[in-house]
């Protein structure tokens, strides 16, 4: 097996840490942020982050990387409260990684690829049309990491639009059948398949 100790890890390449570290955890979520600045102009990124904190309240985070340049995102729903999250499909992801090319804030990510926006429910923040799953979300709070300077974004889930046929009777979303992507570290996108579901696990 290859070894690394921290001091190793401390000599290695900037890009080869980078990917590294970003790789080592696991397979991560893929998603579109979508969020609206006060001038009117809408911002699409694609965050590996998010991920849910609980079902009652509905609530989910992500994290923001420390602000040492602008982050649209960031500044966009500090300032209106309102995002989407919107779920990747096998089609779209080249589109979908280039809107982590960093654009002056005047410019709309929906401009520079097929993406289109589209509102409804009077939600406050661009949807992903034809998304598999979209999520309205409001910020609430978020937690400064004072190891490495990020910030963990807290929100709450107002209201979800799911592709018919992918919601099943108990509550659960097969996002297999919708193409849902992940990412494994920066670049390279997986598409799972679902293998099995097992009841409630309890003692034997």
């Amino acid at each position: 097996m290859d070894f690394f100790s921290s001091e190793r890890l401390d000599s290695l390449n900037k890009i080869f840490r980078i990917n590294l570290i970003n790789s080592i955890t696991g397979y991560k979520s893929a998603n579109l942020l979508g969020t609206i600045s006060k001038k009117g102009i809408e911002n699409l990124a694609i965050f590996s982050s998010v991920t849910h904190l609980g079902s009652n309240p509905a609530l989910l985070s992500f994290f923001v990387r420390p602000n040492v340049v602008p982050r649209n995102t960031y500044k966009n729903i500090k300032e209106k409260k309102f995002f989407t999250v919107n779920h990747i499909s096998k089609e779209k992801i080249s589109d979908a990684h280039h809107t982590s090319a960093k654009y002056d804030e005047d410019i709309s990510e929906f401009d520079k690829t097929s993406f289109q926006s589209e509102y409804k429910n009077n939600w406050e923040a661009p949807f992903v049309k034809d998304s598999a799953v979209q999520l309205g979300c409001k910020y609430l709070n978020e937690y400064k990491i004072r190891e490495n300077g990020c910030s963990l974004i807290v929100a709450s889930i107002e209201i979800i639009f799911i592709r018919e046929g992918l919601l099943q009777n108990d509550g659960w979303v097969e996002l297999s059948k919708g193409n849902v992507v992940t990412v494994n570290g920066l670049d390279a996108y997986a598409l799972p398949k679902t293998i099995k579901r097992f009841k409630y696990a309890r003692p034997k």
